[in-house]
Formats: structure tokens, C-alpha cells, sequence
């Protein structure tokens, strides 16, 4: 059976998200699953919403995302990220299917994100890895 991946992707940070993206794709099909459809999203804050759309989809088993947020001059890194995780896990109790937390950040810098390019191949080796678990 192959798994069927569906990517939620950020586009805030874009030059980042877009690496982060490449290299999700390319662990999917190392992993020997299928990303069956992506979502762009503005920013990770945004997320949950095509989420839950994509977790409705029988031809998704679990979804991946993958941001990124860097911290400014005030809290709103960590805003984001916190609201964001916490409506990802819920969702994925909601919906019984994994979502898998590709977000890099908060509280990093451009640098330090560039170098946390390959949480997203995590977040692809953690969806798979429920998807085979929970059968």
C-alpha cells in the first residue's frame, strides 16, 4: 500500500519554505510514499484550515506541514507557532489521521532556519511512520 501524503506549505519565508518543500518531496518518494496534493498557504498561522479540508480527503492518510517562522522584534513568532501546533494536534485527534509538525521555529533567525531546512524531512518520516504504526 502506498501512503498517500497530503503537504500543507507556507509561503511566508518563502526562499525557505521552498527548499524545506524539495526536500519533503524527495524523503516522500525515498520513503516509497505519494504526495497527492499540496495546499499554499500565506503563512504556518494559516494552516489549519486546508488542513482540515485535506484530513476530509479519503485519498490523503496524513498530512505534513511545513513552515516557517523567525523571530522579529516583538512575541508574534511565537504566537504563531503556538497557536498553530496546538490546532494541529487537535485536528489530527479530530480527524484520527497524522499530522506531522514541519514548522521550523520560533524564536531563530534566518540563518538558523536555513540550517532547519530538514525538519520537513522529519515531519515526512514522522507522518509515514504513524500512517505504517496505526494501520
Amino acid at each position: 500500500m502506498t501512503i498517500k501524503l497530503g503537504f500543507v506549505v507556507a509561503e511566508f519565508n518563502r526562499d525557505i519554505t521552498y527548499m524545506m518543500e524539495i526536500e519533503a518531496r524527495e524523503h516522500a518518494t525515498f520513503l516509497g510514499a505519494e504526495v497527492t496534493e499540496t495546499v499554499y498557504v500565506p503563512g504556518a498561522y494559516d494552516m489549519p484550515l486546508a488542513i482540515k479540508k485535506m484530513l476530509n480527503d479519503k485519498d490523503v492518510d496524513a498530512v505534513v506541514t511545513i513552515g516557517c517562522v523567525i523571530e522579529g522584534s516583538t512575541q508574534h513568532d511565537e504566537i504563531v507557532v503556538q497557536h498553530a501546533a496546538r490546532k494541529i494536534i487537535d485536528l489530527s485527534l479530530e480527524y484520527s489521521k497524522p499530522v506531522a509538525l514541519g514548522i521550523s521555529g520560533p524564536g531563530m533567525t534566518r540563518m538558523e532556519a536555513t540550517e532547519r531546512i530538514d525538519y520537513a524531512r522529519r515531519a515526512v518520516e514522522s507522518a509515514v511512520k504513524m500512517v505504517q504504526r496505526l494501520g
